[in-house]
């Protein structure tokens, strides 16, 4: 991750952040400490963390933004999702059933208490909340979306729609409508990527994973191709309203990843 990172500055890319997942068999990084070593390569552009809300205490959640935000030079984003998975709620003991709930609550109290305010909130049990150390800047929130009730929020509550990597083009057209007809602003949607001077071997690589069942994405849902391959796919994101993309690596050995990071980092939407 931190050679990613070095590369990814060197390349030109715009932004950085990292996810969030938990309870895990894996070797997963968790993203505030992760990213407190990586803003060391990452000096002057905007950077970030997703967060999936209903996993965060409010009070806790607004504490790691508040230290990283305050740690990094330029404009920290913080990157919000209801989340998924039956595994990671049980391990919390909550439930999916009420996890836009629990986001249309945390977001007003994590703003609040990163503008300064001592809050006191019911709906968590918190009396006198308050964080210490907060950015002298405002940190940009992008709110993930899928379903119209969320897109609203996203409007309402965020400064950017996040969308997900498994939605189409006519997925993110018909998204973007619904934002920006809520008054929404800046769309920003993700992708993963494999993008190598070999175009085929891209393809091939790619094939396989997706045949594997690589997330649940489907080929299409993918950057892949060689540099010019790249560029044509993504002018169609432009085309249905998208002003900025996120791209994740796929799954692939480090030599594929940093070849994709460098091949990518001079190309535009």
């Amino acid at each position: 991750m931190i050679e990613r990172a070095r590369v990814a500055h060197v390349a030109g890319f715009a932004s950085m952040s990292i996810g969030d997942h938990h309870n895990m068999a894996n070797s997963y990084a968790q993203n505030t400490p992760m990213m407190g070593r990586l803003l060391a390569e990452w000096p002057d552009r905007p950077a970030g963390c997703l967060f999936l809300v209903p996993l965060w205490h409010p009070l806790l959640m607004a504490e790691h933004i508040g230290t990283l935000a305050s740690i990094h030079a330029d404009r920290f984003i913080a990157q919000a999702a209801i989340g998924w998975g039956a595994d990671q709620f049980a391990a919390f003991g909550t439930s999916e059933r009420t996890r836009g709930r629990v986001m249309e609550e945390a977001l007003p109290v994590v703003k609040r208490l990163l503008d300064g305010e001592t809050v006191d909130s019911e709906f968590f049990n918190m009396v006198g909340g308050r964080v210490g150390l907060r950015p002298e800047r405002p940190v940009e929130w992008w709110l993930g979306a899928g379903a119209d009730v969320a897109l609203e929020r996203a409007a309402r509550l965020g400064d950017a729609w996040y969308g997900g990597p498994g939605l189409g083009p006519e997925d993110i057209r018909r998204g973007s409508e619904i934002y920006r007809s809520n008054d929404g602003t800046q769309v920003i949607v993700r992708r993963d990527a494999l993008v190598l001077a070999d175009g085929d071997h891209a393809r091939q690589v790619a094939s396989e994973l997706v045949g594997a069942g690589y997330r649940g994405l489907q080929f299409e849902d993918l950057i892949v191709g060689n540099p010019d391959d790249a560029a044509e796919q993504l002018a169609q994101y432009r085309a249905v309203g998208v002003d900025e993309i996120v791209v994740r690596c796929l799954g692939v050995p480090q030599e594929l990843a940093l070849e994709t990071i460098e091949l990518l980092g001079p190309l535009e939407l």
